[in-house]
């Protein structure tokens, strides 16, 4: 296999990375719009992550906070991001930098990633590009959609063994 010497991983984990910075910036400067929220997860322990001792206790490995209603002063910077939020009654001061981010989903608008195969517990990545390439890299997900909003099945063609590349027709996903 060849070598991936662009190491298009990380290019595309620091992209989704930018990604978030930029919505983050939105949202600091005109709140949340819509049915808009955000479901961050976050390597607790990783460099430059600020959070109190009492969530630390009881987030040893990682952490996800939600913004949607209750959060306050809200400060994006090229490197990391700022946000007051209560646990427990508690208001906090967290500081998370996009180094150390896990996870990030919008279920609003069912757009999601996972950089979690790239991350190493203290945020930095290992020099060494990967010998082989991981099955999923960095995930786009959709939120899970609700039973009942799920489309029929399709039953015109039986489901087939998939073996390499699969053609699909585009008439499945238009709407009827």
């Amino acid at each position: 296999m060849a070598t991936d010497h662009f190491r298009y991983d990380l290019l595309t984990r620091d992209a989704l990375r930018g990604v978030l910075r930029q919505v983050l910036s939105d949202v600091a400067a005109n709140g949340l719009p819509g049915e808009h929220h955000f479901f961050i997860t976050f390597h607790s322990k990783a460099d430059g992550v600020k959070i109190s001792s009492r969530l630390l206790a009881q987030y040893p490995e990682e952490m996800t906070i939600i913004l949607q209603h209750q959060f306050w002063d809200l400060k994006v910077f090229e490197d990391r991001f700022e946000v007051g939020l209560s646990f427990g009654g508690v208001p906090e001061r967290l500081v998370v930098p996009f180094s150390a981010i896990k996870s990030f989903l919008d279920p609003s608008v069912k757009f999601g990633f996972d950089t979690s195969d790239d991350i190493i517990e203290d945020g930095d990545v290992t020099e060494e590009p990967p010998s082989a390439l991981p099955a999923s890299p960095i995930s786009v997900v959709p939120a899970p959609t609700p039973a009942a909003q799920q489309p029929p099945e399709e039953t015109e063609e039986p489901a087939k063994p998939s073996e390499g590349a699969e053609v699909v027709r585009l008439d499945r996903f238009r709407k009827k």
